[in-house]
């Protein structure tokens, strides 16, 4: 589920086959979380029980907390916290049924150390950190896992925005503020989109079922130095 049609259908068409079946996809506005509720009950209850939920939705606008209207800390809640809740309680039924059940939401390394300049979404990444972490305890009797995982810098359009963002802010290059930012990570370089997947994958197989209420930073090493 996303609300650009044309991008899911160019992922949809990357995506191989699992068992001879095919790949659909639901057009849906995260920010109006009654709407992710009614589209995934529809989901369900046209195609069966789902046994794995990633919640991936992109972050709030960036800026300073003590700058930010009231509104918008609500919009996040809805769109991140409420709207994962209604997809988990549309797919819960089905995992508690087959006694398996693997729910993983993509956060972010603020959940233990804030970044400055996203003053909402830090908020907002840990309301849905705790939520994950409760879920975690109430979940798991049924053979549900809800982890957590926590990207540091990665090569995609959102990190380039705000590298973008920085260094207009702060009167210097992209490039100088690129160079900052890897420099603060031990790895020296951002991670590709490819290598947070991998760690979904292993997060959403069999093989971590004993992996539970977890907080997983993927993140190059950068919050092991801070």
């Amino acid at each position: 589920m996303a609300r650009h049609a044309e991008a899911l259908e160019m992922v949809k068409g990357e995506l191989a086959p699992v068992s001879g079946r095919g790949h659909s996809f639901r057009v849906v506005d995260f920010s109006q979380w009654e709407k992710v509720r009614e589209a995934a009950q529809e989901e369900v209850s046209r195609h069966g029980p789902v046994h794995v939920l990633i919640n991936n939705t992109g972050g709030p606008p960036a800026g300073m907390a003590i700058e930010s209207d009231p509104k918008a800390f609500l919009d996040a809640f809805s769109m991140h916290l409420a709207s994962n809740q209604s997809l988990v309680q549309a797919v819960a039924p089905g995992m508690r049924e087959s006694n398996y059940g693997r729910i993983i939401n993509v956060i972010s390394t603020s959940v233990v150390t804030p970044i400055r300049g996203l003053g909402v979404s830090n908020t907002i990444r840990g309301a849905v950190a705790n939520w994950a972490r409760t879920l975690a305890a109430e979940l798991a009797p049924h053979g549900i896992t809800v982890n957590n995982v926590l990207p540091g810098y990665t090569a995609t359009a959102r990190l380039e925005q705000l590298i973008r963002g920085r260094a207009s802010r702060a009167g210097v290059t992209p490039a100088e503020v690129e160079a900052d930012m890897k420099n603060s990570v031990p790895a020296k370089r951002f991670a590709t989109a490819e290598e947070i997947a991998s760690v979904i994958a292993f997060l959403a197989s069999p093989a971590a079922a004993y992996v539970n209420g977890v907080n997983l930073p993927v993140d190059g090493g950068r919050l092991a130095v801070q």
